[in-house]
């Protein structure tokens, strides 16, 4: 069984910051691709940043420059830094992971639950 739990999500204002992290946990053989994703209301589910196994980063437009994905691989751990908030920032956040749970299966996604961040004064 595979969990990804996030945390450190809250409401902040306008210019603020955030950390959230997400930590893969149970049945794990090997992580490549793990991510942040958010869903605004009304809105579809978009990419925010994506890290691989090796480091290489890929960021939305919208976040470049604000916003720095890393992870712990020790850990199994995503973190993504969020600076310089805006209230469009505002949305559900979800970890992801694609991650082989045992060396005889292929790589899955694996989703977290989200974690809120609302940016308002």
């Amino acid at each position: 069984q595979v969990r990804l739990v996030p945390s450190g999500g809250g409401l902040v204002q306008p210019g603020g910051s955030l950390r959230l992290s997400c930590a893969a946990s149970g049945s794990i053989f090997s992580i490549n691709t793990m991510g942040w994703y958010r869903q605004a209301p009304g809105k579809q589910r978009e990419l925010v940043a994506t890290i691989t196994s090796g480091g290489s980063t890929n960021y939305a437009d919208s976040v470049k420059g604000r916003f720095t994905i890393s992870r712990d691989t020790a850990k199994n751990t995503v973190y993504l830094q969020m600076n310089s908030l805006k209230p469009e920032d505002t949305a559900v956040y979800y970890c992801n992971a694609d991650l082989r749970a045992d060396r005889y299966y292929p790589p899955r996604g694996y989703w977290g639950q989200g974690t809120q961040v609302t940016v308002s004064s």
